[in-house]
């Protein structure tokens, strides 16, 4: 397969897939190359190895794209930042290897106590100054929508009026919508509650987007597109003000 058929089969399966499936596909593929690169490697290694690789190109695909221009600014460097990457990944398995149970438990309690102290979010008019593509990942209008997803207007705009969806004003008034947020085009479930809790559309989008403290450090909209509804919906009250 060419570089061109390579990047255009991506361009086309981002429009019908979820970025679990997205994930696993990247795996699956890692996995069969790493079989015939070497003969050698185990099974669970592998299967390892696409793991991680399908994760980091998924996550890689929510960047805003300042974030993936500055990696592309990088590229040069790539191998070498990610051979620190595994030998610090594999470091802190044999550590938590070692550790055993008792390791494993106060490594969880370190990690609570690091996640009720997240880095504050910037406020509502901070945002208000910055490209939305900076912070909320990528974004896209009705057009986009209806095209790729198969979202008619109507049923966007129906959305936006009941807050079943998170919309973020851009320019004058047109709206974006981050694309993290749909599912086999529809917006994930608990999406409409966070909004109501939080009220502003940009800080909960910010909310869902970062580790949480009351979700042990991790993502809301990651969470949400697992069907973890209930619990990021109890957290987004234990943030929302008042």
């Amino acid at each position: 397969m060419t570089r061109f058929q390579t990047k255009t089969t991506f361009q086309t399966k981002t429009t019908g897939i979820t970025q679990d499936d997205f994930a696993d596909m990247v795996a699956e593929r890692v996995e069969r190359a790493l079989a015939h690169y070497d003969e050698a490697i185990n099974g669970p290694t592998m299967v390892s190895v696409g793991k991680i690789a399908g994760s980091i190109a998924s996550a890689v695909t929510l960047l805003s794209p300042k974030h993936q221009r500055a990696i592309d600014a990088i590229h040069a460097d790539l191998p070498g930042l990610a051979q620190k990457f595994v030998r610090a990944l594999a470091a802190e398995a044999a550590r938590r290897g070692e550790a055993g149970t008792a390791g494993a438990d106060n490594l969880s309690s370190a990690l609570l106590a690091d996640a009720e102290t997240p880095l504050p979010l910037p406020q509502s008019d901070d945002l208000e100054s910055m490209l939305i593509e900076d912070w909320a990942g990528r974004v896209a209008g009705s057009t986009y929508l209806e095209e790729n997803l198969r979202i008619a207007r109507s049923t966007l705009h129906r959305w936006q009026r009941r807050g079943d969806v998170i919309a973020l004003r851009k320019g004058g008034r047109k709206h974006v919508f981050p694309l993290a947020q749909f599912v086999d085009g529809r917006p994930v479930a608990g999406i409409s509650d966070v909004l109501e809790l939080i009220g502003n559309p940009r800080l909960a989008w910010l909310w869902l987007t970062r580790p949480a403290a009351h979700l042990d450090g991790r993502i809301p909209i990651d969470l949400l597109r697992r069907d973890q509804a209930e619990e990021v919906v109890e957290a987004a009250r234990a943030f929302a003000p008042g």
